[in-house]
Formats: C-alpha cells, sequence, structure tokens
C-alpha cells in the first residue's frame, strides 16, 4: 500500500494498471515557476514537494511509502500550465499547433525510512497543424479544462498527435517504467502472476 498525493483520476488508472494498491490524498502547494527556474528542475521540485507535504501529514504516522508526480507541457523555453480560461487555451493551442514540444513528468517516492527517490520521464510530441474551428470544438468538448498544455493523449486530444517518442504513460501524467523501479527499488512489486509477486 502507497499514498498517491494526487486527485487525478488517470494517475489513479495508472497506477492500478500495474497492481499497485494506494490511497489518494489530494495535496495543495504553490506551483508557481520560480524566476529563472529551469523546466526540468521545476517538475522535479513540485513532484518532491507533493510527495513531501503527505509524508509529514499523513504516511509518517501509517508507516507508508508516498508518490508524487508532476507534469509540465513545455514549448521552446516556456512551460505551459493548464489553461485558465478559453483565451489562454487558445494561445497554448496556437503555439503547439505543428510544432514538437516536450512533456516531462517527474516521479518521487518518499519511504516513510529513507530519502526520496525520484525519476524523471522525458517525452517529444508533435501536433499537426490545427484548425480554429477545431481548437474551439476542443475547447467546448471540456477535456482540455484540467489539463497541463491543454490537452489529453489518452482523449479527445489524441487526433492532434502527428508523432510521439517517449513514455505514453508519462504524458498521461505518470510513467509506468520510471514508477515501477522506483516501488520495486523499495520491495512493492509490480507484476504479479497467479497472486503471486514475482
Amino acid at each position: 500500500m502507497i499514498i498517491l498525493a494526487s486527485a487525478s483520476p488517470r494517475r489513479a488508472e495508472l497506477l492500478q494498471q500495474i497492481g499497485v494498491q494506494f490511497e489518494t490524498h489530494h495535496t495543495n502547494i504553490d506551483e508557481t515557476l520560480h524566476h529563472g527556474e529551469h523546466a526540468q528542475d521545476y517538475v522535479m521540485r513540485l513532484a518532491l514537494e507533493k510527495g513531501l507535504a503527505l509524508s509529514s501529514e499523513i504516511a509518517i504516522s501509517r508507516g507508508l511509502p508516498v508518490l508524487g508526480a508532476d507534469t509540465s507541457v513545455i514549448i521552446g523555453d516556456e512551460v505551459l500550465g493548464k489553461p485558465r480560461d478559453s483565451e489562454h487555451f487558445h494561445q497554448m493551442m496556437v503555439k503547439l499547433s505543428g510544432a514538437t514540444h516536450q512533456v516531462m513528468t517527474a516521479v518521487t517516492l518518499i519511504p516513510p525510512d529513507a530519502e526520496p527517490m525520484s525519476a524523471l520521464s522525458v517525452s517529444n510530441v508533435s501536433f499537426r497543424h490545427l484548425q480554429t474551428s477545431e481548437i474551439e470544438a476542443y475547447w467546448q468538448s471540456g477535456e482540455p479544462a484540467d489539463k497541463a498544455g491543454g490537452y489529453a493523449i489518452q482523449g479527445l486530444g489524441a487526433i492532434f498527435i502527428e508523432n510521439m517518442a517517449g513514455s505514453y504513460s508519462g504524458v498521461m501524467g505518470l510513467p509506468l517504467f520510471e514508477t515501477a523501479q522506483l516501488l520495486n527499488r523499495v520491495g512493492i512489486a509490480t507484476l504479479k502472476i497467479d497472486g503471486e509477486s514475482k
């Protein structure tokens, strides 16, 4: 059993996919990008801070590891967060249209009796050219509202993706390769056959 420091249904779905038992707890931290902070440092810091917020509140008393994660979409030197409103969303889609961007997802595992362990997944995602009408239709679908970069690879946003190199689950919000490696290091099995941990 672990504590997932996220209310994201996508991260919960991905953990279920690899057979990990968990509880979800929402964290409320300041996600402001620091002046001069590089994107990689930003996502690594937020994943750690999300985990630490819960490890001090809940997990230590229960002796459970905490898993924190953060995802950012980066184009050029700009970190795209979640769209604030329709106008902000349209601006982001225009930047992503016909271009290749990076999706960085950091994962931090905090054992109750050891130092935090972190990993980073970096994927390159290329969008085809988008029409204004389909950008508007996508916004009206409601899907982009709570997504980093304003799209969901596992949803309607998939029709915009011409090419991807990297981790599909990482773009979704929790890179399973890196997550499984961290969990395995503290003895949490992510592959079970006939009820036995292998």
